[in-house]
């Protein structure tokens, strides 16, 4: 198994510095700083918990490529969108199931940044349709979907989390036992952390626990999807 050292100090340097320079003159001067402090240690983290992943589950992905790989590109989709600065301020990483073609299918993710780091698993605003049928699925599996969400390893880091609509989605009783939960857009579970924890070589600990504490939610979504876990 590859070792990991923590993330470079100059990681979150460069973020902080893109923050005070958001435009393509300084990226551009500073794209191999990108490569050398973002980019390459980003793929040698993704390397390093492949391992520990497929020990969790055989079917998300982690792919250490820079560009169609589990890192997400620095670049900004800025088409409907006031704020129209070009880059991104923070580093994601997300480890999604392999039926997946993008970053709405269910996965384990990684955020970085100098504000602060999050990571755990679940599904983001997923389809329409794929959403129905996880609504269906806590409604179907009420005892289930407790025995995740008041599990203690997942109460302790705030319980599941996801936007939720203001009024209960339609064909569902407003008084079941988990609209709080059959109102949300996403599901996810999640430990926070503060950005000098990265650099450490126990972050990788730290996520690999945290991927572990979201796999029951993870489960439960692909059974949901009629995918297999």
């Amino acid at each position: 198994m590859s070792e990991f050292n923590g993330f470079p100090k100059d990681f979150f340097a460069f973020f902080e510095d893109l923050r005070n320079n958001n435009d393509r003159t300084w990226f551009n001067d500073n794209k191999n700083r990108y490569h050398e402090s973002v980019v390459s240690p980003i793929s040698e983290f993704i390397v390093c918990i492949a391992p520990r992943l497929r020990k969790i589950s055989r079917h998300y992905t982690a792919d250490p490529r820079p560009h169609g790989g589990s890192m997400f590109r620095i670049y900004r989709d800025t088409r409907f969108s006031k704020d129209k600065t070009p880059y991104k301020t923070h580093a994601g990483v997300q480890f999604r199931h392999q039926a997946g073609k993008n970053a709405h299918a269910p996965g384990f993710y990684v955020h970085l940044a100098t504000d602060g780091l999050f990571f755990g698993g679940g599904v983001w605003t997923p389809a329409s349709p794929q959403l129905g049928r996880i609504r269906d699925y806590i409604a179907d599996n009420a005892r289930a979907w407790a025995r995740i969400a008041n599990a203690k390893r997942v109460r302790d880091v705030g319980g599941i989390k996801g936007d939720s609509l203001k009024r209960p989605p339609r064909g569902f009783d407003a008084e079941h036992i988990h609209i709080k939960d059959l109102k949300r857009k996403s599901f996810y579970v999640m430990t926070t952390a503060d950005a000098p924890s990265a650099l450490k070589p126990g972050f990788i600990d730290e996520v690999t626990e945290a991927f572990r504490r979201a796999m029951p939610l993870n489960r439960f979504i692909t059974g949901a999807l009629d995918l297999p876990f």
